[in-house]
Formats: C-alpha cells, structure tokens, sequence
C-alpha cells in the first residue's frame, strides 16, 4: 500500500499521466513533420525559399496567444515553436538541396 493509503501511487498515477501525454506529442510531432516534409519538397521544386519569416512569424504570434489562453508561459511556447520552425527550415534546406 502506498504512503497514502489508497493503494496505488498517486505519484505513480501521475507519472502515467504524463508518460501517456509524453506519448501522444510524439506522435504529434511525429505527424506534424511528416506534413512539413511535404512541404519541404513543395518549395524544393517549386523554387520557393526554405523559410518563411513573415508565415514564422505569425505562428509565434499565434502560438503566444493561444499559449496565453491556456494559461501556459507564452515564452516558453515560442521558445518550443522556434525549435520545431528551426528543424523544419533544415529539413526544407536539405530538401532544396536533394540531401535525403
């Protein structure tokens, strides 16, 4: 029996949680890069740049918002949408360039 007597953890209940929600942005993100790959070979043969400031830039204003909302620190949301944006735009330049 645990420390608080019900049985079951509640800090193992919570670890599940968060293992579960650990999960699920993987296959997000998972999910989310499979598109941006896509349009990373998009603007590769179309001739188009690999980034796209004034689009990044609305989505971290976006994301600020909605982060804002939430009630989530919007400087840590933008910090995790620039690291996304950042590793997209690489893929995008390696697409540009043909690397696989």
């Amino acid at each position: 029996m645990s420390r608080d007597g019900t049985g079951v953890s509640r800090l193992a209940e919570f670890r599940r949680s968060i293992d579960n929600i650990d999960a699920a942005l993987v296959y997000l993100l998972a999910e989310r890069f499979k598109v941006t790959q896509k349009v990373g070979a998009y603007k590769a043969e179309t001739g188009l740049p690999p980034a796209d400031p004034g689009r990044e830039e609305e989505q971290i204003a976006r994301l600020r918002r909605l982060a804002t909302e939430a009630d989530l620190d919007p400087e840590f949301s933008e910090k995790f949408l620039r690291f996304i944006i950042d590793e997209v735009i690489r893929h995008h330049s390696r697409a540009g360039t043909g690397a696989a």
